[in-house]
C-alpha cells in the first residue's frame, strides 16, 4: 500500500491509501482528491468516494488506511468543488 496518488486516474477504479496520523473522512458522498507537496494543495484532480477507512497503530505510530473509488477525473482548470461540496 502506498501513500501517493496512482499514475493513472481511471473512472470507476478502486485504490488503497495509507496516511500517517489519524484522519477523518466523510463517507456519505463525493470528496475531492488533491495532491500535496507538504505545504501546497492542488486544485481537485478527481472526485472520489471513500469506501473504507481504518485506524491502526504500528511501531508506536498511528496510521489511517482504506480504499477509495474514483467517480470523476478532472482534466481542466475549472473549480469542481466549493470546499468539500461538489459543484
Amino acid at each position: 500500500m502506498q501513500e501517493c496518488i496512482p499514475e493513472q486516474l481511471i473512472h470507476g477504479s478502486i485504490h488503497e491509501f495509507l496516511k500517517e496520523g489519524q484522519r477523518n473522512y466523510w463517507l456519505e458522498g463525493e470528496i475531492p482528491l488533491i495532491e500535496t507537496d507538504g505545504n501546497k494543495l492542488s486544485m481537485p484532480i478527481a472526485s472520489i468516494l471513500i469506501l473504507e477507512a481504518t485506524h491502526f497503530i504500528e511501531n508506536n505510530k498511528l496510521f489511517t488506511k482504506g480504499k477509495y473509488k474514483i467517480i470523476e477525473v478532472f482534466t481542466d482548470k475549472n473549480a469542481h468543488f466549493n470546499g468539500f461540496s461538489k459543484i
